[in-house]
């Protein structure tokens, strides 16, 4: 199974998303699976069924949606917290508190494209920049594997509460191209 956690493209444009969805499509797994992430503006302004006409018959996106695979439930989410207006920014308190809420329980995977407050959150400057509800969420349905993107420089993995968090951002602050992908076992 392959996971990406969002920002498949540069500056939102439909073109960068039929790319990524052409090489996504092309590799060489049985389940490909993705969320967008405060890059895809495309993904965000498209309607449905613009979407699900582009979206590769190998590959499935989720948008605050779920599948199961081999027993596996995995739930995906594009949205952050508000941060200078980008793609699928949610404000904090209840605008994300909703999205959380539809995560059902008993999800073994959980792919946001921002992570929760604490976990593989620090930027730059030393601050957290996680979200809040998502942490509570996080640590209240307790599932396997949280996998994120979004903040470059937490790059990681590490296992906080039974939970085994990934942020995996393959780039860093200047969108090089410096990790490598994850591996994990569920």
């Amino acid at each position: 199974m392959l996971l990406h956690a969002g920002d498949f493209s540069y500056k939102g444009k439909r073109e960068e998303a039929v790319d990524f969805l052409t090489w996504f499509g092309k590799q060489n797994f049985a389940h490909k699976i993705f969320i967008a992430g405060n890059h895809d503006f495309f993904f965000e302004k498209a309607s449905k069924s613009e979407i699900d006409k582009m979206i590769p018959e190998t590959v499935t996106y989720l948008n605050d949606s779920g599948i199961t695979i081999q027993g596996i439930n995995i739930w995906g989410s594009p949205v952050t917290p508000w941060y200078y207006n980008w793609a699928f920014n949610r404000k904090r308190g209840p605008e994300i508190r909703k999205h959380w809420e539809l995560i059902p329980a008993g999800t073994n995977v959980l792919m946001t494209h921002g992570p929760a407050y604490g976990f593989l959150d620090m930027v730059i400057n030393d601050q957290h920049v996680g979200c809040q509800d998502l942490l509570r969420t996080l640590l209240t349905l307790k599932p396997k594997v949280h996998v994120c993107g979004h903040i470059h420089e937490s790059y990681g993995a590490i296992k906080r509460s039974g939970i085994q968090i990934i942020n995996a951002s393959v780039v860093n602050e200047q969108y090089q191209l410096m990790n490598k992908p994850i591996v994990f076992d569920i």
